[in-house]
């Protein structure tokens, strides 16, 4: 009995070295070296990311001057010298937007390494701290081997007993504290794999916004180029060119205020109006894209031309297919296949309808009825392509909706 009792207590005093031990050293790096050279990596990558949004935000403040110089021109006078600054404004503003995106994307690149460092330091913490528990797990068990009567019995004072009790308390103090540090990291391992997916969704979406801008660039020069070619460099011939913008415009807004009452009255006439119950909800006519004019948009190149914007133009490659945005009724189409302005005006129910400008081909007749989505033309606008008209800011869809004839901002019924 009494060699029985040697071994319990030898047994007891070794298990609780090992805890002893165990907890002083749990708190210490398991690997220093590498874990300073992680927190390096880290820190510089952060420097980085700071050094590439100071860039981003200096390029803002170009693009503000570039803003400013395409509103002086824009309230001066009409003239081929005022309209060539603000097409070069727009072709640098066109380059800084590269730029900018550029930069967006080589901090998006420097956040997804940043996270990726975190998330193998996360790791590692994550497999240290399970590693910690299961070692803390084998000891405690290892303990309550041993009874409190005997631990008890083997100590000659009350202080021994207590202070023996407050190693098996720490041990299980210990581990609980692990378990609470565990859960913590692996949240934030969670977080940050939900931030790596955002960036990379950013990524992504950054670069078909750099191929975006590039085409931009390309068309505002294209522009240029047609302008001085049409114009020979000549203000006579560049005024010229301005008053068959004008008159185009005119003739487009006339028309489609004149159907946009005759048409309803004819189809309210008729025993069964086409109109009657069809679904009015507007969608995108094209698939959606950058929009590159908005509804009075003040920065619109032509508006101190033709006036406020009356649409939104939405970026789109020539010839892309045009859908219908809604049911209706196709009360105009305007297009004989030469560079004068062609567009398609539909009827809805609702009071509403849309205006499809700078088309390139037709799908459609005056008088048809057709539904959402159907193929109704083709996109334009390119500078001098059919339906482009007498100025254009490149491949586009001039988009329009009115509501009871008078133009309201698309954005607010599209999806």
């Amino acid at each position: 009995m009494r060699n029985i009792n040697k071994i319990t207590i030898i047994s007891f005093f070794v298990a609780t070295f090992i805890v002893l031990v165990f907890i002083l050293d749990i708190n210490k790096p398991v690997s220093s070296q590498s874990d300073a050279a992680i927190n390096a990596e880290i820190e510089l990558l952060q420097q980085q990311i700071s050094e590439q949004q100071k860039q981003i935000d200096e390029i803002n403040e170009k693009r503000k001057k570039y803003e400013e110089l395409v509103k002086t021109a824009q309230s001066e006078a009409a003239s081929l010298n005022n309209q060539l600054i603000i097409l070069n404004s727009r072709i640098s503003q066109a380059e800084i937007e590269i730029e900018s995106t550029e930069n967006e994307i080589s901090k998006t690149n420097l956040q997804i390494q940043k996270l990726t460092v975190d998330r193998a330091a996360l790791d590692r913490k994550i497999e240290n701290q399970k590693e910690s528990i299961s070692h803390l797990l084998r000891l405690s068990y290892r303990q309550n081997q041993v009874s409190t009567l005997e631990i008890l019995l083997l100590n000659d004072s009350l202080a021994d007993f207590l202070n023996q009790l407050k190693y098996l308390d720490n041990t299980n103090h210990e581990i609980s504290r692990n378990v609470s540090k565990l859960k913590e990291n692996q949240e934030l391992l969670t977080k940050n794999q939900e931030s790596l997916e955002e960036r990379r969704v950013e990524l992504n979406s950054l670069k078909a916004e750099l191929v975006s801008n590039r085409n931009a660039l390309g068309y505002e020069r294209q522009n240029k180029v047609y302008i001085l070619e049409e114009t020979k460099e000549n203000e006579k011939e560049y005024q010229t060119l301005i008053a068959q913008a004008k008159r185009e415009h005119q003739q487009a807004q006339s028309e489609i205020n004149n159907l946009e009452v005759s048409v309803r009255q004819k189809l309210a006439s008729l025993n069964d109006d086409p109109l009657e119950g069809s679904d009015s909800t507007i969608a995108w006519p094209i698939p959606k894209n950058v929009i590159t004019s908005h509804f009075h948009d003040p920065r619109y190149p032509y508006r101190h031309i033709i006036g406020e914007h009356s649409g939104i133009d939405i970026r789109a490659a020539q010839g892309t297919t045009l859908r219908a945005a809604a049911d209706g009724y196709v009360a105009r189409v305007k297009f004989d296949g030469t560079s004068s302005y062609g567009y398609i005006m539909i009827i809805h129910a609702n009071s509403l309808s849309t205006v499809y400008g700078h088309v390139s081909a037709v799908n459609v007749n005056p008088d048809e009825f057709v539904v959402q989505g159907q193929i109704i033309g083709r996109t334009g606008g390119a500078p001098g392509s059919p339906g482009a008209g007498a100025f254009s800011t490149g491949p586009h869809l001039h988009f329009e909706v009115r509501k009871n004839g008078l133009p309201v901002n698309p954005l607010n019924y599209l999806p």
